[in-house]
């Protein structure tokens, strides 16, 4: 405990913060304190003093440049490691993308029997595209402006298997409580290289440096303090996104993005089960209300409506209601 040099350093500092001119000023203060309350100048022989201080201050300037040095290689060592781990995923990435075609050497036999199989089934599509008025693989996925009557759904998207769409720099998939937004990086960073800023009705996403991905208004408004995002392995940032409006599809992550359809949203029934029982109960009903009117039956409120009206009917068999109109 004697030889700890750390025990003086609470009273150190706070003498330190007492002095707005810094070390300069520290050391004058100490300085002149040995000078008026000691023999540290005197007391010794002549330039005794002077070495004491040489000698103290060289030796823990000596610690001090080898602890930093110490630092500065292990940053060196960390930054060297990372830009290793980066080149060798780079080059891995570039092998997988371009991995060159591996030839197959067939006999002739061989090549026409191929060949006919891939006539029949160009037969096959065909027969499909045209013969009883079906669509085509490709066709299908267009946007449902050929698939719909509405003229307010021409040129909206088909939404993807999460109910959002895959854009060229992004995708986004949605429930009706959430968002989740994935961006490829497609190269090694650190969260410190990104700039991620979400607001209640706004959105920024990008890489610092450079344009930014994301910009814009979002399609509806977010909980800010509920939403979140991370790096994942350094190359995909994944977004969340906590819906105010909890009973609403989104049509678009961003006011500039293409539309998509929300009436061609199929939630999955097993999702339901993630919901609260109140915002549950709610889906339920309108997704009964809609089937109901699809089939030009009474929604769950008109049904409640006529259940009351023909309890009241019963119980009042001396009323004559054959001239009372109902809506």
């Amino acid at each position: 405990m004697a030889n700890d040099p750390e025990r003086f350093d609470t009273m150190l500092l706070a003498m330190a913060q007492q002095h707005e001119g810094g070390v300069k000023d520290l050391l004058h203060t100490i300085v002149s304190f040995l000078s008026r309350k000691t023999d540290f100048f005197t007391g010794g022989k002549d330039g005794e003093w002077e070495k004491v201080v040489k000698d103290t201050f060289y030796a823990h300037a000596t610690k001090a440049k080898e602890a930093a040095d110490k630092i500065k290689k292990e940053k060196e060592e960390e930054a060297k490691r990372l830009k290793d781990i980066q080149a060798k995923k780079e080059k891995e990435r570039l092998v997988q993308d371009f991995e060159p075609a591996k030839v197959l050497e067939l006999t002739d036999q061989e090549a026409d029997k191929m060949q006919a199989d891939i006539d029949m089934e160009r037969n096959k599509t065909k027969e499909v595209g045209s013969g009883d008025g079906g669509e085509s693989s490709t066709e299908a996925d267009k946007p449902t402006e050929e698939e719909d009557d509405d003229p307010k759904e021409k040129g909206k998207l088909k939404p993807n298997a999460g109910n959002g769409c895959d854009l060229e720099h992004y995708r986004w998939t949605q429930t009706l409580e959430e968002v989740e937004l994935r961006v490829p990086l497609r190269q090694v960073l650190r969260p410190r290289d990104l700039t991620v800023v979400i607001s209640k009705k706004h959105l920024k996403v990008g890489i610092k440096g450079q344009p930014l991905i994301i910009d814009g208004e979002l399609d509806a408004e977010i909980k800010m303090e509920e939403s979140t995002w991370v790096l994942q392995d350094g190359r995909n940032l994944l977004v969340n996104l906590e819906k105010v409006n909890k009973m609403n599809w989104w049509s678009r992550l961003v006011t500039t993005d293409p539309e998509i359809s929300t009436k061609k949203i199929n939630p999955e029934p097993s999702k339901l089960s993630d919901l609260d029982g109140e915002t549950r109960g709610l889906v339920e009903k309108m997704m009964y209300d809609q089937r109901q009117k699809e089939m030009g039956l009474p929604t769950s409120d008109e049904q409640k409506k006529q259940d009351v009206l023909k309890k009241f009917m019963e119980q009042h068999p001396e009323m004559d209601f054959s001239k009372c109109k109902f809506n």
